[in-house]
């Protein structure tokens, strides 16, 4: 591939847009969903939580977060135009119902109040922080008191075999994400790194070793 192309997927993974956009979103949701439901699953949501997602892409996942309390209120971020139209699409029934509510944001600024969401969680985003302290601390901002916050993110190892990660990404190993964390307030719960299967873009199985860190304010 050239470093063009490998350059357009970079681009497309970090903000997705026109026709080739909606395609790279159906892709990440599907080779995702295992990170997102384990990341959802590590919340210990329970009934009348607000959880707020950063970067959902067209979040088809909203369905399985639904199904793990009762009354729950989903409010998604992202910085895709695109991706903000396609997951109210997806989840239209959810927005009509005032049980899901999707905003776009500049990835920076958290455009919510102080302590204003008992859980919140991220999957594969971080690899794309402008300000990865600021934004942990505006994280930290609009959590409730003893909420949890969950990241998830493909290690560093993997990332490398990758070749269009040379260009958008910042790669992390547990420990440099911890090394973040740890000029934060935030405590870590709990670490846990999983194996899975994964397509590559070339259709061969490969191994990918994803990490899921649980924090509390």
């Amino acid at each position: 591939m050239k470093q063009e192309e490998l350059q357009a997927i970079a681009s497309q993974l970090k903000h997705p847009s026109g026709e080739k956009g909606i395609e790279m979103a159906n892709m990440m949701n599907e080779t995702n969903i295992n990170m997102t439901r384990h990341s959802i699953q590590n919340l210990n949501i329970s009934k009348e939580n607000k959880i707020l997602e950063l970067g959902h892409g067209n979040a088809g996942h909203v369905e399985f977060l639904f199904e793990q309390a009762e009354n729950l209120k989903y409010y998604g971020l992202e910085m895709s135009e695109l991706m903000y139209q396609e997951a109210r699409q997806i989840n239209r029934n959810f927005v009509s119902q005032k049980q899901a509510f999707f905003s776009l944001y500049d990835g920076d600024k958290i455009p919510f109040e102080d302590e204003s969401f008992d859980k919140i969680f991220t999957v594969n985003t971080i690899y794309f922080w402008q300000k990865p302290e600021e934004l942990l601390l505006e994280i930290y901002r609009v959590l409730q008191p003893n909420g949890n916050f969950c990241i998830t993110f493909a290690q560093e190892d993997f990332m490398k075999q990758l070749p269009f990660t040379q260009f958008e990404f910042e790669l992390y190993s547990t420990e440099k994400a911890q090394q973040l964390i740890e000029k934060t307030p935030f405590k870590i719960v709990y670490t846990e790194t999983q194996t899975e299967k994964v397509k590559s873009k070339t259709g061969e199985l490969a191994d990918r070793d994803y990490t899921t860190i649980v924090l509390e304010k």
